[in-house]
């Protein structure tokens, strides 16, 4: 496997985590809204667009779809 190959594959990865991570935080913030953590959650969602959309411009740059 190239080094290119090797780096969208453990981006892929860290796309799918990410992805992932959104899912249950926005499961999270349906089922606590009467918590009074919805800052926090949200806080929280950001910070995983935010690396989510780094983790798809990086893997578009090296030349892959997702």
């Amino acid at each position: 496997m190239t080094d290119t190959s090797q780096d969208i594959a453990e981006i892929d990865e860290r796309i799918a985590i990410a992805r992932e991570n959104l899912r249950e935080l926005i499961e999270q913030a349906t089922a606590d809204s009467a918590s009074g953590d919805e800052e926090l959650i949200s806080q929280r969602i950001s910070e995983q667009e935010a690396q989510l959309e780094r983790l798809l411009n990086r893997r578009q740059e090296l030349g892959g779809t997702s």
